[in-house]
């Protein structure tokens, strides 16, 4: 495979065409992956939560709900500012222009105990890739979550295809997957920092 990144144009092209052009406000696809997603978190709450990519800020109004401390970015200026609109009355949520996985946050927002890559993986080349596996496990607190969460189907757009991403994911080191939920349109992962050892939602409330 060519190694290249889906060029910043793109997405810029893509937000000046429509304010929501992947419809996550209005399709019921969507609607529905982002409560799977939020459904397979296997803590109740989370201290402090990383999720680059976010577009409008849809998933993260969900995610912000369980958590203490959010900080989602975008690479691009109109999402970003569309999400700033959406979670303006949440104080503990802050939205930032930034191009991952270059740029990442400062030492002061780390570590994470939650970090989510929703339809992000597949806009990057292997070195990308690499670099966003590397940073996020990085960035974790030992026995954080990581969910990886992407689009199956083939877009000329992407530089790789879903399942590609979560194949690399599997194999990261200090990552264990705890489960895994596969449909024809999209694959969601959830894994853990390890050590310690990874344990299930009920080994971790004592049920066996």
């Amino acid at each position: 495979m060519t190694a290249r990144r889906t060029p910043a144009a793109y997405f810029d092209d893509m937000y000046a065409g429509a304010e929501d052009p992947w419809s996550f406000e209005t399709r019921w696809y969507e609607q529905r992956k982002h409560d799977l997603t939020v459904a397979c978190l296997p803590r109740r709450r989370y201290r402090s939560a990383f999720e680059p990519g976010c577009s409008t800020g849809v998933l993260t109004r969900r995610l912000a709900a369980r958590c203490d401390r959010l900080l989602a970015v975008d690479l691009v200026a109109a999402p970003v500012a569309r999400a700033r609109q959406r979670l303006s009355d949440l104080a503990h949520v802050r939205v930032e222009q930034m191009r991952v996985p270059d740029e990442w946050p400062a030492a002061t927002d780390m570590p994470f105990d939650l970090v989510v890559l929703s339809e992000l993986g597949y806009y990057l080349d292997d070195a990308g890739l690499d670099l966003l596996t590397a940073r996020a496990v990085d960035s974790l607190a030992p026995g954080g979550t990581l969910v990886a969460v992407h689009w199956r189907p083939v877009v000329a757009e992407h530089v790789r295809g879903g399942d590609d991403v979560h194949r690399v994911l599997e194999h990261v080191d200090g990552l264990a997957r705890t489960a895994r939920h596969e449909e024809a349109d999209f694959l969601l992962d959830v894994f853990l920092r390890v050590p310690p050892p990874a344990r299930s939602v009920a080994q971790a409330e004592g049920l066996r």
